[in-house]
């Protein structure tokens, strides 16, 4: 480094003498490598101007790169900072063992940028990584960005991180063998966190129509708020991807989420899963063990079919809800907990408490914030969208190409009353994507029960009498989509009267109207993985 005292460069002998001072008393007076690295980013940015730094570390089981410490990005770009050997130029300094200097970020396809959206005042700043070497073991890196001026002061810039790499090396090196399993893993589970939050999203929940939006409405504002919440609804309407919603997207979403379904174990070890136990409390406790609610401690418990609880168990379940506290069995000793509660049904507890089968006091402590989620009879705006993002679900993992769905196949999809609701339309299409070996799942992939509703209802007819049926429906909704809906044309094409057309049309539920603007598998709403 050039320490003339008559240069201009930001790094001459005025600039550099107090600089490596402040370097060595901040690593000599500090044990953590977390503080040694602020400090020294601190003390850059401060005299020579970085906007932006960073210490990457190493981890060599798994093979990524991770940024340690950093100054000028926020959390959620350090989060997006992991890097494998030979990506970007942080992976290929690692690779490498060497520098790598780039005057302008602009000039250079391999800055991915991963850790921000650049503007155009960042891509003129120049960029700075260097290798952290211990003997010839690439333990990280060290970078900075700041504004390009000379090409001395970028030398002069390289010749001071290679210094401060070198002196923090072997801090480095041991803070890899003590500590770098465990912030992999903090890491790790701080990616899936937001991974899950952006799964669990309203706007993630598949589904656009009315009903749907104002569920959406009503989950954005209670995931703010502590209460509990009581969620309604048929079978298979969604009510556990909700709840994964509200607590994804709540203040306590890096904490616990425990889900118990209530009507899975029998009452008599049901206490001890809610409250545990203490080591001898009954025969086969043979250590103590934490319950549910314990577990869910600064998080949340979602409790599946609370409906299915006995009166004894709601009783106790009660007094957790209103005082946040509880026993194990076998101990005396209260334990406190902080948690939110989230309950979910599909029997009418209010039916249950009129015939004393649910606790009235427990009912309106679980009733604080209800949301009903409709079945899907009543949202079929949603069908189509289910349909595509299920398609493309399944497909993927039948190692199927994308398929289409017919419009003689959404028709019945669409006419179906669906008492399983959007579990029920999951298995039909999983069963249609695994029978299809065309381009397009016809009406005949589809199951009879979906098939037999095209007969009015009738049970009685002959399964050759359902497959006449099934063939004729689908010649006549071809011939509506193939003319849009123009019923004269339709019937010429079938070579029938007008009467006859809508004789055949009433006995199937088709409307001509609904094809007028007909979609197809193309209009359909794409689903990201």
């Amino acid at each position: 480094m050039a320490l003339d005292a008559k240069c201009e460069c930001s790094t001459c002998r005025a600039t550099v003498l107090p600089l490596l001072y402040d370097i060595g008393r901040t690593i000599s007076e500090c044990e953590d490598l977390q503080k040694i690295t602020r400090a020294l980013l601190s003390i850059m940015k401060d005299q020579i101007g970085v906007v932006r730094g960073m210490l990457t570390l190493y981890h060599s089981l798994t093979g990524n790169i991770f940024i340690h410490e950093s100054i000028g990005l926020t959390e959620a770009e350090e989060a997006r900072g992991v890097y494998a050997i030979g990506e970007g130029i942080t992976g290929k300094v690692v690779e490498s063992g060497k520098p790598i200097v780039l005057h302008h970020i602009r000039d250079e396809s391999a800055f991915l940028g991963r850790t921000r959206i650049r503007n155009a005042e960042d891509l003129d700043c120049a960029f700075i990584c260097i290798p952290i070497l211990r003997g010839k073991k690439v333990l990280g890196t060290i970078s900075i960005e700041k504004p390009y001026f000379k090409r001395n002061d970028i030398s002069d810039d390289v010749e001071l991180l290679t210094f401060i790499s070198a002196i923090i090396a072997q801090a480095v090196e041991l803070y890899l063998l003590n500590n770098a399993d465990k912030i992999f893993l903090e890491n790790e589970n701080m990616r899936l966190q937001r991974a899950l939050q952006r799964k669990f999203h309203p706007d993630n929940i598949i589904g656009n129509s009315s009903p749907m939006r104002e569920i959406y409405a009503l989950v954005e504002k209670i995931s703010q708020a502590r209460a509990t919440v009581l969620i309604l609804g048929e079978s298979g309407v969604g009510k556990e991807l909700i709840a994964n919603a509200i607590h994804y997207n709540s203040p306590c979403a890096n904490g616990p989420f425990i889900k118990f379904n209530c009507s899975a174990l029998p009452e008599s070890i049901i206490e001890s899963e809610f409250f545990g136990h203490e080591k001898g409390a009954f025969t086969g406790a043979d250590t103590t063990r934490k319950g549910r609610f314990e577990e869910a401690d600064g998080g949340t418990i979602f409790l599946d079919e609370v409906g299915e609880l006995s009166l004894s168990t709601q009783s106790k379940l009660l007094r957790v809800l209103q005082e946040r506290t509880f026993e194990r069995i076998g101990s005396n000793r209260p334990v406190q907990v902080n948690i939110r509660v989230i309950t979910a049904t599909n029997r009418d507890l209010a039916a249950m408490v009129n015939s004393g089968r649910f606790r009235e006091d427990l009912y309106y402590r679980l009733c604080v914030f209800p949301i009903l989620i409709p079945p899907l009879r009543e949202r079929g705006d949603d069908i189509i969208a289910l349909c595509d993002h299920f398609i493309t679900k399944f497909a993927k993992q039948n190692g199927k190409p994308p398929l289409k769905l017919s419009t003689a196949a959404l028709q019945m999809l669409l006419n179906y009353h669906w008492p399983g609701n959007v579990r029920e339309l999951e298995n039909v299409i999983e069963r249609a994507v695994i029978l299809c070996e065309t381009e397009a799942i016809q009406g005949s992939h589809l199951p009879p029960s979906l098939q037999g509703s095209l007969l009015s209802g009738d049970k009685e007819n002959a399964v050759l009498a359902s497959k006449l049926a099934l063939v004729e429906y689908e010649y006549l909704v071809d011939a509506l989509r193939t003319v849009r809906g123009n019923s004269t044309e339709a019937a010429r094409k079938l070579g029938m009267t007008r009467r006859m057309l809508g004789l055949r049309l009433k006995k199937y539920g088709l409307d001509f109207r609904y094809f007028r603007n007909t979609q197809t598998q193309s209009d359909f709403p794409k689903d990201e993985d």
